[in-house]
């Protein structure tokens, strides 16, 4: 990691102030959802797990707001009622951030050294840089303004698309992080050796104009095409286009926060669920790779003459080098989805553009524990999930550099279409 502990906590808690940045009273709270929180609350939330792991858990300090658990602990308090608690104004709540960041931060800085106390404060950074995540897709769902991250850089037209597959050969692989990855998630622990057989993967991510023949070919009416499941949620959600598109004239716009653009068509589609990767593939005559094909085209490499998986694995598709802005799409200052032809400098060894950033892709793999499963501290960080979700991998134009990497689980709900997530295919 390149950032020390306490500039990833500072740089955390900036990111997390610039996303309500612009927002009134109204908006912090926003309406009542079932797939966001209100930004009051969640922000409040992300301050509260460093104060309850760290500082009270770790180093036995009393509580900072004498009702804190009652406010902010998300295990306990049901979604559906975060709106009704009696929640600090903002100014009081941005008070107990700075207090909590402030003891935080003299610990890390001025006290002796404490791994276990390292690694809960680690776990607390990147559990904001997830909120972040999910600030930035708030704003996205209620058609706020964008977040004041930076400016998306302009189309030159030479990016465009990526046509076609790679071919992937069959060997054994571990599946998963190993001890000397450093800070890893319980749900990736540990790596376990499985066997692959040969197949055949898209290089790119599907662009949006990949999925607008889709849709114009009547894709979200052809019952054949869905599951019944994804049949029944889109005929309940009335939806026969991507959530954030309309048709304009002969040709389609797409709303980017509070602006509607006209579609760029060799964006990576984004804001699909997967009953809607699911169903181009069936259109397109193709599949959803499985989360272990996922992570060998991604971290895998081949032997010398091509014919298996040599037993190396890179931490991330170009290697073990850490994210900068020339190998992927990430950290939000970009603002949204570039070309899926952009960054051949972050190609896997396979030839796989993009795999970190731009969008989450879709697996076809259920959310499921590795062989040998221990929850770590926060027991309810993945378990409540497995069998119910499906897993996604690859970070977006929004995650975080220091959070993602090869090997990084992330698991939604088939009908989410509000997360920043799209898709690649392979090949019957």
């Amino acid at each position: 990691m390149s950032e020390s502990l306490p500039a990833q906590l500072r740089d955390a808690r900036e990111r997390t102030l610039t996303l309500i940045e612009g927002l009134d009273d109204r908006k912090m709270m926003g309406p009542r959802m079932d797939i966001v929180n209100p930004l009051r609350w969640e922000i409040g939330h992300a301050a509260y797990f460093y104060e309850y792991w760290v500082l009270r858990r770790h180093l036995g300090e009393p509580p900072i707001l004498a009702n804190a658990d009652a406010l902010f602990d998300s295990i306990n308090i049901a979604h559906d009622t975060r709106w009704d608690l009696p929640l600090p104004d903002l100014p009081a709540t941005l008070d107990y951030m700075r207090e909590v960041q402030t003891r935080v931060a003299r610990h890390l800085t001025e006290d002796a050294a404490d791994p276990r106390r390292d690694y809960l404060a680690q776990y607390a950074v990147f559990h904001e840089d997830m909120h972040t995540e999910a600030f930035t897709y708030t704003r996205q769902t209620l058609g706020y303004t964008p977040p004041a991250l930076g400016a998306r850089p302009q189309a030159t037209g030479d990016d465009g698309g990526l046509a076609g597959d790679t071919q992937i050969p069959g060997g054994e692989f571990s599946l998963g992080a190993s001890p000397q990855d450093g800070f890893v998630f319980d749900n990736e622990k540990w790596g376990h050796v499985c066997e692959v057989e040969p197949f055949r993967i898209a290089r790119a991510a599907v662009s949006n104009s990949d999925f607008a023949a889709f849709v114009d070919a009547g894709g979200y009416c052809d019952r054949t095409l869905w599951d019944a499941a994804g049949w029944e949620w889109r005929r309940s959600q009335g939806l026969e286009h991507p959530v954030y598109w309309r048709r304009r004239g002969d040709g389609w716009e797409q709303r980017c926060f509070d602006v509607w653009e006209s579609l760029r068509p060799h964006a990576a589609v984004i804001h699909v669920s997967w009953y809607e990767a699911s169903a181009y593939c069936r259109w397109a005559g193709r599949r959803l790779p499985s989360e272990l094909e996922w992570e060998v085209a991604a971290a895998a490499q081949p032997t010398p003459d091509g014919s298996r998986l040599a037993t190396e694995k890179r931490r991330y598709p170009w290697g073990d080098a850490v994210p900068t802005p020339e190998l992927a799409n990430l950290d939000g200052y970009a603002l949204g989805c570039i070309d899926v032809g952009a960054l051949s400098a972050g190609d896997s060894a396979f030839g796989c553009r993009q795999m970190i950033g731009n969008v989450w892709e879709w697996t076809d793999s259920v959310f499921g524990p590795y062989p040998g499963f221990t929850p770590d501290m926060y027991a309810d960080y993945s378990q409540p999930l497995f069998g119910e979700t499906r897993v996604l991998r690859g970070g977006s134009w929004a995650t975080r550099g220091r959070l993602i990497r090869n090997t990084w689980r992330n698991y939604y709900a088939a009908h989410r279409n509000d997360v920043f997530a799209g898709f690649r295919t392979c090949a019957l």
